[in-house]
Parts: structure tokens; C-alpha cells; sequence
């Protein structure tokens, strides 16, 4: 266990003196007004009105085509309850309340994935619950969005142990394992601690048991939070699957139709995020566009991708062992580009090679996703005065670089609006290949699919496997 865990109720006690009580606060009062039968109009208007940002906000999303397809103008939050239904207003300011209480400062990618995960689960959540009950669709929306919420305020307030944790997951470490070792608990019962300290209400806390699916709005909060889940690893799915058959059974409806239901909710999760202010939360539920979703399934591969030192380190070996023997073409470019995708973690890599007698530079071989058009199209003219664009310079000036930091930002105009449009923009590395002093060609790496910031460990890999292979083809022209 890490010495900076705390145990179950540490943790509760942390989250609640954090920035986080008046959410609480907020979530409290909303649930006990619920649970009164005859709750007024004006008791929900008085919750609101303590907070002047939060009544803004709520009249905001109030007055949004989403709710208010009307458009008759909405001024007062007692004429909100009445336009759009009291428990629209009480989902409404709950919803807000955690954007705003979790999203205030610079957030965690770990909050804002988990964040737009609970709101697209509880879209989903609410509209199949829409199949089986005549009300309380609202509190299943609830009960879903806030079915996570310990894990939440872990990645929202949890300081240097968020880091901690943070830190493990990128190294690989197993997930539970690591959330046991930095937490000293689990996130379920984290979950399940804040649910009940917050006194969120019995259908949140029975949705975390597997054997409370016999009633209704349970199964659909559990349904609506494994969709969510599932929907990251692609909706044709094996898990999908079985979740779309579960709930054409749950709901009386045909596979085909349970699909598209699950493909419109998702849909409207996007439309709903953006209504209530956080678009940036839409761009991580998984979209429904076809091209979109190889997208978002290729940036979420090259995310999951992490340096594999044992497998680098091999190659490294192989590569130096192929310099003092014989090995072919084939088999020492194999051996680089594995070696710095799955070892060193590069998400894109790509040889080009001199061709057409020294004229141009040409795709030789590549690895990683959104590369193949390279291979068919990448072909670059040579410039020997190295001035036009940064292949030609490296190639001359005989270094390695590491483009898009400050040191290298003098050399910006040589990444040509071709390249820009061939490659993309942000951070790269780009070195000459060299056999002895014959040139090869230019080898180039990035990490554009997912985003992510390229490493000194990765840049130093790169310029060793470069070396290495500038060896290994030097030994086999010697050889030839």
C-alpha cells in the first residue's frame, strides 16, 4: 500500500473539506426537496436562488433549444419549473452544480473522460428508462450521472495522489491493483461511501448492486453505465452486443431498434453536454459518425499505447547483433519501426528513403494508425540546398531534431504547408538515416493521433535505433 493511502473513510472525509462541500450542499438539498411529496415550486426556487451563478446557469440551459423548443424567453426560475417541469430543473442544477464544482479549475484528461463517460451514461440511462416506467426518468438520469462520483471527486481533489495514481495507470500497472495501492480502498466503495455521505439517494447505491435488477430503474442505471463503458471499445463490440440484446429483452424492442436507440442517446448526450456548457465534454463520447468513430477509436488505441522498455531493449540487442552479422533489409527496418512504436511508445513512425535517382524523398515503410495513405502518397522532393523543408535540412546538416519546442522553433518555416497537410501539426521527431557516409534517408516518428506530448526518453530512444539501424545497413552494404 503507498504510504500516502488514506482507507475508505479518510477519503470521505478528505473530499468533504475539499472544494467540493457545496456541491455537496447543492446535491443534498436538491435530493430532499425529491423526496417530499409535496415539494413546492418556490422550495426548489429557493435552493437555486442562494447561488446567483448557479441560477444564471440554470436559466441558460432553461432557455436552450434542447429544453425550451419554444423559445419563449425565460426570466424566472419559478417560471422555468413552470415551462420546463420541476424535475427538468432539478436535473438541470444538479448537472450544472458537477460541471462546474469538478471542471472549475484546469481539469485531469482521467475527470473530463470520466465525467463525459457518467453523462453519457445517464442519457442513456434515462431514455431506456423511458421504456419501462411511467416517471422518475429524472432520478435515473441522476442516479447514472452520479453513479461514479467517488472516482470523481478522487480525480477532481485528490491532489498529489491523483497524480500518484495517474503516474501508475501510464506505467501499466494493473487498475485495480494500483487504485488499492495509492487509495487504500476501491473506487466502488469510494463510490458507494460519497453516494451515502452525500445522501444522494437509494437508487444510486442499489445501481452498484448486481442483484437489484429486478426493479426497473435499477436496470436501467446499470444498463445506461455499461453502455457508456462498452461504447469506448466501439459499438460493434462483443460487450455492446450483449448490452443492446439485454436491453431489446429489458425493453420489449426488436435488436435493431434497441441500436438505434443506443446510437441516438448517444447523439443527444453530445447535444446535452453542450447545452449545459461543456462541449469539450462532447468531443469524448464516442460519436456515431462513421469516420468519427474510427477516429476516436484510433485516438483512444494510440492513448492506451506505453513505451514497452523489455520489448525496446530487444530491439535495441537484435539491432546490435545484426550489425556484427548479416541481417537483410527487411528484417532490420521490421526491427526499428517495432522498436520504436511498441518499445519506445511513438505512435506514428515512417522511413522515407532517397529514390528516383536521389530526386526525392519517398515512403519506404511505416507503422501505426492514419499511416497507410502515406505509404501511397508521401513523396517529397529533394532540396539539396536543405532550405525549402525540414527533410532536406536534417538529411544535410546530418542531426536528429526534436520539432515544436523552443529549441527548434527557429526551423519552424521549414515545416512546409505539404507537410502540414501530409503530417499534421504538433511535435516530431526527424533524423537522417546514414550508412556509414552514404545517405538513406530520413526517418520521422510523432504522437498526432491521440495528442499526447512526445518525451526526452522517447527522443533519446530515437536517436539511438537510428544509429543503430545507420549501423546495421552500413555493415550489410559492406557485406554486399
Amino acid at each position: 500500500m503507498s504510504e500516502t493511502s488514506y482507507g475508505l473513510q479518510a477519503w470521505i472525509d478528505r473530499l468533504n473539506q475539499s472544494e467540493l462541500p457545496a456541491l455537496a450542499a447543492v446535491v443534498q438539498d436538491l435530493q430532499r426537496i425529491t423526496e417530499q411529496e409535496h415539494a413546492s415550486v418556490q422550495q426548489l426556487a429557493d435552493v437555486l436562488l442562494r447561488d446567483a451563478a448557479l441560477t444564471s446557469k440554470v436559466l441558460r440551459v432553461g432557455n436552450s433549444s434542447y429544453y425550451n423548443p419554444s423559445q419563449e424567453t425565460i426570466k424566472t426560475i419559478s417560471r422555468a419549473i413552470v415551462m420546463i417541469g420541476f424535475d427538468n430543473v432539478r436535473l438541470i442544477s444538479l448537472s450544472v452544480s458537477l460541471i462546474d464544482g469538478l471542471l472549475d479549475r484546469t481539469p485531469r484528461q482521467q475527470l473530463q473522460e470520466l465525467l463525459a463517460r457518467s453523462f453519457h451514461a445517464a442519457v442513456q440511462a434515462r431514455n431506456i428508462a423511458g421504456y419501462v416506467l411511467t416517471k422518475h426518468e429524472e432520478e435515473v438520469f441522476i442516479a447514472a450521472l452520479l453513479h461514479e462520483v467517488g472516482e470523481l471527486a478522487f480525480w477532481g481533489c485528490g491532489g498529489q495522489q491523483a497524480d500518484e495514481l495517474g503516474d501508475a495507470l501510464a506505467a501499466g500497472t494493473d487498475h485495480d491493483q494500483a487504485v488499492e495501492q495509492v487509495l487504500g480502498t476501491s473506487f466502488r466503495q469510494l463510490n458507494l461511501g460519497l453516494i451515502k455521505s452525500w445522501n444522494i439517494g437509494e437508487l444510486a447505491s442499489f445501481a452498484h448492486g448486481a442483484g437489484n435488477l429486478r426493479d426497473p430503474a435499477v436496470h436501467s442505471v446499470s444498463l445506461g453505465v455499461r453502455i457508456g463503458a462498452a461504447a469506448l471499445n466501439g459499438w460493434g463490440c462483443p460487450e455492446m452486443e450483449g448490452l443492446v440484446k439485454e436491453l431489446a429483452d429489458f425493453s420489449g424492442i426488436s435488436e435493431a431498434d434497441a441500436m438505434q436507440q443506443v446510437l441516438a442517446s448517444a447523439d443527444e448526450a453530445v447535444n446535452v453536454a453542450t447545452t449545459f456548457g461543456a462541449s469539450r465534454l462532447g468531443k469524448l463520447i464516442p460519436s456515431t459518425d462513421p469516420e468519427q468513430v474510427q477516429l476516436q477509436q484510433a485516438q483512444r488505441a494510440a492513448s492506451l499505447l506505453q513505451p514497452d522498455l523489455l520489448l525496446m531493449q530487444q530491439a535495441m540487442q537484435d539491432l546490435g547483433m545484426m550489425a556484427t552479422n548479416r541481417g537483410d533489409v527487411g528484417l532490420i527496418l521490421d526491427t526499428l519501426l517495432k522498436g520504436l512504436h511498441q518499445g519506445a511508445g511513438l505512435e506514428r513512425v515512417m522511413l522515407t528513403v532517397l529514390a528516383d535517382q536521389q530526386r526525392s524523398f519517398r515512403a519506404k515503410c511505416a507503422v501505426g494508425d492514419q499511416t497507410q495513405s502515406w505509404l501511397e502518397q508521401f513523396v517529397l522532393p529533394v532540396d539539396p540546398s536543405g532550405q525549402s523543408h525540414i527533410f532536406s535540412y536534417v538529411l544535410r546538416q546530418r542531426q536528429p531534431l526534436w520539432m515544436g519546442i523552443p529549441a527548434s522553433y527557429n526551423l519552424d518555416e521549414l515545416v512546409s504547408l505539404p507537410l502540414r497537410q501530409q503530417l499534421g501539426k504538433g511535435m516530431f521527431f526527424i533524423a537522417p538515416l546514414m550508412a556509414g557516409t552514404r545517405e538513406i534517408g530520413v526517418l520521422y516518428a510523432d504522437n498526432r493521433v491521440s495528442g499526447r506530448a512526445l518525451k526526452h526518453e522517447q527522443f533519446v530512444a530515437f536517436q539511438r535505433f537510428t544509429q543503430l539501424a545507420g549501423r546495421c545497413l552500413d555493415a550489410l552494404s559492406k557485406r554486399n
